[in-house]
């Protein structure tokens, strides 16, 4: 008999949510466990070694950048562009969408603001990457039935998905998401200039913008080139920077 005041796991549930281990732990319960083993290595061997950085950011940022990008697990901004804590300010969503201005004064929208005008960033980089679940659902809605937030949200998505579907004749799904994902890049990059603290340092000179396309499998990086009106990698030769993105067709 087990104890009431006790908390006790429920088979049932354990099993639904994750399967029990010889150990007896859950899937569930080892996955934090690795998240918290990971904070205290970070705090007992990283930190050590970086104290005096964080120490100067603890009362100031300066960031090189604002990195606007998927929310996906499987990119990381500071590890794919080797940036240091304070190089950076990064935000994240499902399709790296950037809502236009006016439409959306949420967590995109405000983080540009303060990008712009409180940190007085020089660029922003709009993300997108290779196998991206927020590109595949813009090609497939019908996924998205159990989603209306997720829909809803990805309906800035729309003006890219129409654009490959009525002018890219492709080959088979593979090559219409590789299409649509720098489509939508794009796509956001339009929708960055709407707003008006971007669009105003954009014609003083003092903020460029640029859209990328990361390939998780190779690391390549391709970066839209104004001047050429397509990506390209990067390679080092940096590309002109989106000034008036037209779109490839």
């Amino acid at each position: 008999m087990s104890d009431n005041n006790s908390p006790t796991r429920n088979p049932a549930s354990a099993e639904q949510s994750g399967s029990l281990p010889e150990n007896g732990q859950s899937s569930a319960d080892i996955a934090l466990k690795h998240i918290v083993d990971g904070f205290l290595h970070f705090r007992h061997d990283v930190y050590p070694q970086q104290q005096e950085l964080f120490k100067k950011l603890a009362t100031a940022q300066n960031p090189r950048a604002m990195f606007i990008t998927c929310a996906d697990s499987r990119v990381a901004p500071e590890l794919i562009t080797q940036s240091a804590p304070g190089d950076l300010f990064v935000t994240r969503n499902v399709g790296n969408v950037v809502p236009p201005y006016g439409q959306m004064n949420g967590g995109v929208s405000t983080a540009i603001e303060y990008a712009v005008l409180a940190l007085g960033v020089q660029h922003i980089i709009v993300c997108g990457h290779s196998d991206c679940g927020a590109m595949r659902a813009v090609l497939n809605p019908d996924s998205l039935k159990k989603m209306p937030t997720v829909s809803a949200w990805l309906r800035h998505a729309e003006v890219a998905r129409t654009v490959v579907q009525d002018n890219c004749s492709c080959a088979n799904e593979g090559e219409s998401m590789q299409v649509l994902t720098e489509e939508n890049v794009i796509a956001q990059l339009h929708h960055l200039r709407t707003h008006p603290s971007v669009a105003s340092r954009m014609a003083s000179g003092q903020l460029f913008i640029h859209g990328w396309v990361y390939s998780i499998e190779t690391s390549e990086i391709k970066a839209y080139d104004a001047g050429q009106d397509r990506f390209v990698p990067l390679d080092g030769n940096y590309p002109t920077p989106s000034a008036t993105p037209k779109g490839r067709f």
